[in-house]
């Protein structure tokens, strides 16, 4: 059976047979619009999947709605229905979410500074 990494480490975590942080923090941020899903959301605040959506021109319906599914399920955003009539839906990072955030921050200032060497080096 062919497994995704998120998949292999959430069996291995089920079965209390899982010891390698590295592999684990990269299940949980890996994902093509994840990254960026939570620094929009860390920095600017709570975003309904339609600000979401236009934020990201590429992203299809159905993959966004993989990746904030899978961020709840690790914990790192929450999801809020208000009771109104049409539905309002925001996702915002939670207290967990809030403690990646550096990491995400740190990620982005090594892309932006490996950016900018790149374009000195005529490479851009």
């Amino acid at each position: 059976m062919c497994y995704t990494l998120r998949e292999e480490i959430q069996e291995k975590l089920k079965n209390k047979n899982y010891h390698c942080e590295k592999e684990l923090t990269l299940s949980i941020i890996s994902g093509k619009w994840k990254l960026v899903i939570l620094w929009h959301l860390g920095v600017e605040g709570s975003h309904r999947f339609s600000d979401l959506q236009r934020l990201f021109e590429n992203i299809s319906h159905k993959t966004l709605s993989k990746q904030l599914k899978e961020l709840i399920e690790d914990g790192l955003i929450s999801r809020k229905v208000y009771p109104e009539s049409p539905p309002r839906v925001e996702y915002s990072m939670t207290k967990l979410g809030y403690t990646i955030l550096p990491i995400v921050k740190m990620m982005y200032e090594w892309g932006k500074n490996r950016i900018s060497q790149l374009r000195q080096e005529g490479l851009l």
